[in-house]
């Protein structure tokens, strides 16, 4: 006998195994983003984002009627949003929930009523949507459901699996939409993501058997949580630096037997070979193994050994104690000021750069991790301000500013949509006090469209896009628009790619650089860029960015 509607119950089960499948697959789906950058994070922000309702559902057992179960949904992806890829599938839960609230059961109508509520929702918190990407799979299927209820479809089994297939075709004409999907050689990130939802929901209602116990996180500190959960994930807990000055011939051959040595013990992998001297990288649990196999080729220099796991420990403990000294003042009865600053930001040196300009609250986050919406929320509470300006920093990270600007109530939270950090630089440079917040919103967006930024990181794998071939192991020279730059040299990769934003009324050249640049390194890279750019001025700061040697703007 064929089911024709889902109750409370079912329903439940249904999204906790959407959400276990995608967990399952977030690895895979973090592979699928198209810049082969270190940082692949969508099947990441849209796991912790579904996690984060799936844990308040979870929680609420069997007995949970159909209203509670939607605020749970609705209200747990949308705090724990991450990213825009997060925002968007959070925004489609509410679109959906908002619709069948309300309902005793869910039958084929009302389910097609959701599905359009919910790609409506997505479509509007989007200012730009783009197709080819997850809303054009949720669009797809939405379409799909009104047309076989059309067709007279009547029961749930046939309805949910005609709309799982099409929701796949959808998904595999997105190269088609997108040329950067089509030349990178991969589907939209954001639409598996969607598709492995959908997918892991349809297996629970056949009644496959699922593990769906969540566990709920200790009573421990923040920084402890965090802490635990970082050591797990270092499978390799020295991060392991050095320079071979060669002695002996070092061949393509040479080159991929040592490439493959470092792989045998250890990951995170660089290995650069330019004229005499071979720059190295690699994390690893035998630091000597990665230094005696060198000394083979020649003499080491520049040697750096990093116990990871230590110092994530350290960070915490400091971030926490910050933390705990930021919360003191919101205990007393100081009158709010009149306008505060919150920005996302990653490397100490950037971090320090934000406070001596006056940012009242850093969010640790970025192109690494994207905070939550969550995340922006607590930051808001600690700054006692009656608006407040945030600074996103990263395209990825616009969205959740946004959803938490609609959340906030007893204060006005007002984005400033900066892309880069020093886009967000420049934003606090030219707020003016004594202008309205109105005013300052303005001329910060005006000003910030001045600002180009180039940022340079290696591959992580073989890819092609805007028609450059990228090896594994090269530099990338990204700009605001694409890829500017690939080569064998970090320093003659961020060369081209300051040549390629230069623009004949550029003044000013701003240079980052980042935890993996020496103070020498970038100064005389800092030293070649003035004496090719004579026309511009050019600014040396530390930024200690990860992942990022370099990050520079031209204005």
């Amino acid at each position: 006998m064929s089911l024709q509607q889902i109750d409370a119950k079912m329903l439940s089960k249904m999204f906790l195994a959407g959400a276990k499948n995608l967990e399952t697959k977030k690895e895979w789906i973090n592979e699928l983003n198209v810049f082969p950058v270190p940082d692949g994070d969508t099947g990441t922000n849209m796991t912790m984002t579904i996690m984060s309702a799936a844990k308040e559902v979870s929680a609420l057992g069997d007995a949970a009627s159909m209203e509670t179960i939607c605020k749970a949904i609705s209200s747990g992806s949308l705090r724990g949003a991450r990213g825009n890829s997060g925002v968007i599938l959070s925004q489609l839960f509410r679109g959906f929930t908002k619709r069948i609230k309300t309902e005793e059961v869910l039958t084929i109508p009302v389910l097609v009523d959701s599905f359009d509520k919910a790609v409506e929702t997505a479509y509007k918190a989007v200012m730009k949507p783009k197709e080819g990407t997850i809303l054009t799979v949720a669009r797809g299927a939405a379409d799909k459901a009104k047309e076989l209820h059309e067709a007279g479809t009547e029961d749930l089994e046939t309805f949910f699996h005609e709309i799982i297939e099409h929701a796949k075709y959808v998904l595999s004409q997105t190269p088609e939409m997108l040329p950067v999907l089509k030349q990178a050689g991969v589907v939209d990130s954001g639409g598996q993501g969607l598709v492995e939802v959908l997918s892991g929901a349809f297996d629970a209602f056949m009644g496959k058997e699922i593990d769906l116990s969540f566990t709920a996180p200790a009573a421990e500190s923040k920084a402890q949580g965090e802490a635990k959960e970082a050591e797990a994930e270092i499978k390799f807990g020295y991060c392991t630096e050095f320079i071979i000055l060669l002695n002996k011939t070092f061949n393509v051959k040479t080159e991929m037997d040592f490439k493959a040595y470092l792989e045998s013990i250890g990951d995170s992998i660089v290995c650069v070979a330019d004229g005499d001297v071979v720059k190295v990288h690699v994390h690893t649990n035998d630091p000597g193994l990665a230094i005696q196999k060198a000394l083979k080729y020649g003499a080491l220099s520049n040697m750096k050994i990093d116990n990871m796991r230590l110092e994530h420990q350290e960070k915490l403990a400091k971030e926490e104690a910050k933390e705990t000294a930021a919360a003191e003042p919101a205990k007393t009865a100081e009158p709010p000021k009149d306008y505060g600053f919150i920005a996302v930001s990653v490397g100490d040196g950037v971090n320090e750069i934000f406070k001596s300009l006056g940012v009242d609250h850093i969010i640790e986050g970025g192109q690494t991790m994207n905070p939550s919406t969550a995340d922006i929320l607590d930051a808001v509470e600690k700054v006692n301000a009656k608006t407040i300006f945030i600074l996103p920093n990263n395209k990825n990270i616009i969205l959740a500013a946004n959803q938490a600007a609609e959340l906030t109530t007893e204060k006005e939270l007002l984005v400033i949509p900066t892309k880069t950090i020093p886009q967000g630089i420049t934003a606090v440079i030219n707020f003016v006090p004594e202008l309205s917040a109105d005013e300052n919103e303005e001329n910060m967006i005006r000003e910030i469209a001045n600002v180009s930024t180039g940022q340079v990181t290696y591959a992580v794998r073989d890819t092609m896009i805007d028609d450059k071939e990228i090896k594994k192991g090269d530099f990338m020279g990204i700009g605001d628009k694409g890829i500017l730059s690939v080569g064998t040299s970090v320093n003659e990769v961020a060369k081209a790619t300051i040549t390629e934003m230069i623009k004949e009324d550029s003044e000013l050249i701003s240079i980052y650089y980042g935890n993996d640049v020496t103070k020498e390194d970038a100064e005389a890279f800092r030293a070649a860029v003035a004496a090719e750019h004579a026309d511009c001025d050019v600014e040396l700061q530390y930024g200690g960015q990860p992942i990022y040697y370099y990050v520079m703007s031209v204005e």
